[in-house]
Parts: structure tokens; sequence; C-alpha cells
């Protein structure tokens, strides 16, 4: 059964949503959303960048992160999904609970249920790219790995997944 999310409050995914308050570290910074990681990385080693880590929400890192009256680096088309998969593996490595969630999806199918993205989510038609989704799915692989070459059936991938 596919399983679908899309809002940060839902239980039990919505831990799922880039906008779910799971800090973590990542390139010597506290991030306290992986929303708050994906948009600042637009605007990486500028002032900018840190005004959108230091934002109180993860919405306003958002909006501050579409604010086109800003250049995005010229790569970002090129990087944007490494960005994503670097703070989606940094988040669960850092959580053990939402680890735990992401693992029991066993084999299933993660799509990011939102109409108005047809990149990151199913999109309107429900044929969308889901990259998010896709990340997510990436991710719980490499968990299980490294759970599975480690045998820590707690703690594993830790480290690694974060530096992949």
């Amino acid at each position: 059964m596919t399983i679908y999310f899309y809002g940060a409050d839902e239980v039990p995914y919505g831990c799922f949503s880039n906008f779910s308050a799971h800090g973590f570290d990542l390139d010597g910074r506290w991030w306290p959303t992986s929303e708050h990681y994906f948009q600042a990385q637009k605007f990486a080693g500028t002032r900018h960048a840190d005004l959108i880590r230091r934002a109180a929400t993860p919405l306003r890192a958002a909006q501050l992160g579409r604010d086109r009256s800003r250049p995005l680096r010229r790569d970002w088309d090129r990087v944007k999904d490494d960005v994503m998969r670097r703070a989606v593996a940094a988040k669960f490595a850092a959580h053990a609970d939402i680890r735990a969630i992401l693992l029991g999806t066993g084999d299933e199918e993660i799509v990011e249920d939102t109409d108005t993205d047809h990149y990151w989510g199913r999109g309107r038609s429900g044929v969308g790219r889901n990259m998010l989704g896709r990340i997510l799915m990436r991710t719980r692989t490499r968990l299980r790995a490294d759970q599975a070459h480690t045998g820590d059936k707690g703690h594993g991938g830790v480290r690694s997944s974060a530096d992949q």
C-alpha cells in the first residue's frame, strides 16, 4: 500500500515532510528543519543563506528561499537533488524515532501528496516525479543496508548515511 504524506503534523508520517521539526547538524551548522537547509543552499555562502537558516519557521525559510529578487546559485538545477538527499539523510541519521518510522515502511512506495508540486511531489496529475518520496525511499534503503552491515538495530547509519 502506498504511503502518502504532506503536512508535518500528520501522524505518523508527518516526519517525512521537510517542515517537520527535526533539526540536524550539517556542513558545520545547525539546521532547524530540512526545509531550512534546502532553501538556504540556493544561496550558499551568502548572508541570505544564513538569514534563511535562522528563520523562525520552515514556512518563513521557504518564503525567503523562493524570493527571486536574489539570484540562485548558478548550479542549482544540477545540485538540488543532492542537496535534498543530504538534508534527508542527515535528518533521519540524527533522530532514532523518525528513522524507525521510515524503516517501518518496509518496501512501500512513499509519495509526497501535493497537487502543487510536480517535481518534489506527485503533482496535480498524480504522476509527478515525486523526487522527495524517491529520496526518502533511497534513504530507507541505505539505512537498512547500514543496519545490516553494522548489526546495529538502533543506530545503524548514523554516521555513514549523513556523509553519503
